[in-house]
């Protein structure tokens, strides 16, 4: 009887402490299948980018995305000031991973809306991406934030705003965070060192927090992408 009671209670105990990776992966797959009515989309919009070290002015760009993971983002002049490594500012791309863990890790005031805050663990190890949080506005089914942990290019954060698209889970407004050491620097953009400053000084800025700030004001959604657009 003894021996029953302990199984009973270790398979109690077992299944109480699953439970909230349970719920957060009803959750997450709830808001992948809003995204996923998506199926491709093109959108115009601005991009202003705030790094110390780079003199870029508020450009007009167009993107483009095709399931499960193709995107493209193109700004006028042909330069694309996003950091290296290929991270993408489009929540569809990073919800195309498969297998994870979902665990509950408390609620957070993101914006002034209460979200769920959900800690994703890759169960492939040969995933780039080693962590992903997310703040879910759990009534809407929307991702307001979510922060990014990778093996090769560090740590970056997306803030989202919606608005007229909110139907899809797309935002009117994208907030990409991330750390200026990780930025990729395209021929032709413009250091905003002066002469006599110190090489020792200019390396710091690179150590300083970058954003990239876009504003989409259409979006044209499931009508069709070629391929060719992404070569």
């Amino acid at each position: 009887m003894r021996k029953f009671v302990l199984l009973l209670f270790t398979f109690t105990f077992s299944l109480l402490t699953q439970l909230p990776a349970q719920d957060m992966t009803i959750l997450v797959m709830k808001v992948k299948a809003k995204l996923d009515r998506v199926n491709d989309y093109e959108a115009e919009g601005k991009m202003k980018t705030d790094v110390a070290f780079i003199k870029a002015p508020i450009g007009k760009i167009k993107v483009y995305y095709k399931k499960p993971n193709k995107f493209r983002l193109k700004k006028d002049g042909g330069i694309s000031l996003l950091p290296k490594g290929g991270v993408s500012v489009n929540m569809n791309t990073i919800f195309t991973t498969t297998g994870f863990v979902a665990l509950a890790a408390g609620e957070a005031l993101i914006e002034g809306t209460n979200t769920k805050v959900v800690k994703l663990l890759p169960t492939n190890e040969n995933n780039d991406v080693v962590l992903t949080t997310l703040y879910i506005d759990e009534p809407n089914l929307l991702v307001r934030k979510a922060m990014i942990t990778t093996k090769e290019n560090g740590t970056y954060t997306i803030e989202m705003g919606y608005g007229k698209y909110v139907e899809y889970g797309l935002p009117d407004k994208v907030i990409f965070g991330f750390n200026t050491k990780d930025y990729y620097l395209p021929k032709g953009i413009t250091l905003e060192f002066g002469e006599d400053k110190p090489v020792s000084e200019a390396d710091k800025l690179k150590n300083k927090k970058g954003k990239v700030e876009i504003t989409y004001t259409n979006y044209i959604i499931n009508k069709g992408i070629p391929d060719s657009v992404f070569k």
